[in-house]
């Protein structure tokens, strides 16, 4: 399936850590929840420290499509509330020098985000607002603003995972779990 990711991008730095991304203080919202699951959206990147604007705008929802960062995103405690606040705020895929493998593996778990490797320092090449194209086919983030295309390291065998919306869903497509019956979801 053909994926484009396009819309502005959140540029942040190195060693951005989940207590960033999701504040503790957050954690008692249940993503399965809709209405705690919106809330979680609006909570995002509310523990960046200062000098970046508001991820989170518009309520529960961020105008940011993809987040752009540095090596370690994600890193610290292991949440998989993190990649689940950033996809509920409206983000679709964070593209970094390197990830913390707890929060690439929350990412492929739960199906909330794209993690795409960049062989490049990306941060200084982008700016906050800037408007991008993440082409996951071909494996390229493209500056819309310079003109300039990057390419990045395919996501292998973990992108049909997040395709199909997380380990779960992706195990029953497959068949490798039955799928879930409808009277066992009103349970």
């Amino acid at each position: 399936m053909a994926q484009i990711v396009a819309g502005p991008v959140y540029v942040v730095g190195d060693n951005v850590d989940t207590d960033q991304i999701i504040p503790a203080e957050y954690l008692n919202l249940v993503p399965t929840i809709p209405e705690e699951y919106r809330k979680l959206g609006s909570y995002a990147f509310a523990g960046l420290a200062g000098g970046h604007p508001p991820f989170v705008t518009d309520g529960d929802q961020t105008r940011y499509r993809i987040v752009v960062g540095g090596k370690n995103f994600g890193c610290g405690s292991s949440r998989e509330h993190a990649p689940i606040a950033l996809g509920a705020a409206g983000a679709k895929a964070v593209v970094a020098e390197s990830y913390a493998r707890i929060f690439f593996r929350n990412c492929v778990a739960t199906g909330e985000l794209y993690p795409v490797e960049s062989p490049a320092r990306l941060v200084g090449e982008f700016a906050t607002g800037d408007e991008a194209v993440l082409d996951l086919d071909a494996s390229t983030l493209e500056n819309r603003r310079t003109g300039k295309t990057f390419s990045l390291r395919a996501l292998g065998e973990a992108r049909p995972v997040i395709d199909a919306g997380g380990l779960f869903n992706y195990a029953r497509q497959t068949g490798m779990i039955a799928a879930r019956r409808e009277d066992e979801r009103s349970a």
